[in-house]
């Protein structure tokens, strides 16, 4: 059996950039919709983020093998530094039958490796994910509290 291997790419998106075709857009959007689980948003939630990095900066990361979408991630640009990271992982996620094969680990190289600046993510407690963040870095700074109006 010939063994895979697994492509992952970052396009990067705002002011000066190519625009994310409208093929990809959708994909990466359906994908995190069905693979984000119970720590997902709704879909019209994730388009606008894909909006955001489109208008203000950000970028798409995906993994794939053989053309199959494995995982995918979107970053945005903040427009701060020092108080506030310049980057945000927004979103991530990893295919179901494909977690625990390093594509987790293939999008965090890739983005930590593309983004320049801080970078910061929101993950609930029981977040399984939590200790691949942990191997990149990642600590617990703050305890988040949203008023959701």
């Amino acid at each position: 059996m010939s063994q895979t291997t697994i492509h992952t790419t970052a396009l990067s998106l705002g002011p000066g950039q190519p625009p994310l075709s409208a093929v990809l857009r959708e994909e990466v959007a359906q994908f995190l919709f069905t693979h984000l689980e119970e720590y997902g948003d709704d879909l019209p939630d994730i388009q606008a983020c894909l909006d955001y990095a489109a208008e203000r900066g950000g970028a798409v990361f995906t993994a794939r093998e053989e053309g199959r979408l494995l995982g995918a991630s979107i970053t945005n640009r903040t427009g701060m530094s020092g108080f506030i990271p310049e980057n945000i992982l927004v979103y991530i996620a990893v295919h179901g039958d494909s977690r625990g094969k390093g594509v987790g680990k293939g999008l965090m190289e890739a983005i930590t490796g593309h983004l320049s600046g801080s970078i910061a993510l929101h993950v609930e407690p029981h977040n399984p994910a939590r200790a691949l963040y942990e191997r990149y870095g990642f600590t617990n700074k703050y305890l988040e509290m949203r008023l959701t109006r």
